[in-house]
């Protein structure tokens, strides 16, 4: 199988279900973000970090999979079985957070991203996620999404700024805080 197929070459592309859109067509770009994103987990997963985060990122890239796919199809014409997302999936995040809060001092200012480099990496991966979501806020706007892609997105990101936190206190680096100049 070769992996070029030269159907993209004057701007446009298939979704699932074969309609044919252009390129910078906002669903492409949804689904184009989280992609960015989930390489980005990719690297966060590659920096020293422990087994069990590891292990969570890995669930969570194939969750954005699962987004991915549900977000490259057309909601009219695929016919296509694609996963689902489920509430659990949701769930996950957030007792992840909790879990990982336990252990955090209280959030007193705003933090400024930075610490380390795999710091650095949670919080790109945080506005990446940010994007995203704004993007699948759009898109749904004018066309179906699974309302629980636009959730997860901002579950996400609230999880991967609670990781940064973690990595912080685990790599003992100072957190970034903001302070305002009156």
């Amino acid at each position: 199988m070769k992996i070029y197929t030269k159907t993209g070459d004057k701007g446009q592309t298939s979704l699932i279900g074969g309609t044919r859109v252009p390129k910078y067509h906002l669903r492409i770009e949804v689904y184009g973000t989280v992609d960015e994103l989930n390489s980005y987990i990719g690297l966060i997963m590659c920096q020293g970090i422990d087994n069990y985060d590891q292990q969570l990122l890995k669930e969570i890239q194939d969750r954005l999979f699962t987004i991915g796919a549900s977000l490259a199809a057309d909601p009219d014409k695929s016919k296509m079985k694609i996963p689902d997302l489920h509430d659990a999936d949701i769930a996950l995040l957030e007792k992840e957070m909790d879990l990982m809060n336990e252990n955090l001092p209280d959030l007193k200012h705003f933090v400024l991203p930075g610490g380390n480099t795999v710091i650095s990496y949670c919080h790109i991966a945080r506005c990446v996620c940010r994007r995203a979501e704004r993007l699948a806020v759009a898109l749904a706007e004018n066309s179906f999404i699974d309302e629980r892609i636009t959730i997860y997105l901002n579950r996400l990101s609230d999880y991967l700024f609670v990781l940064a936190r973690k990595l912080t206190v685990y790599f003992n680096a100072e957190e970034n805080i903001w302070i305002p100049r009156v």
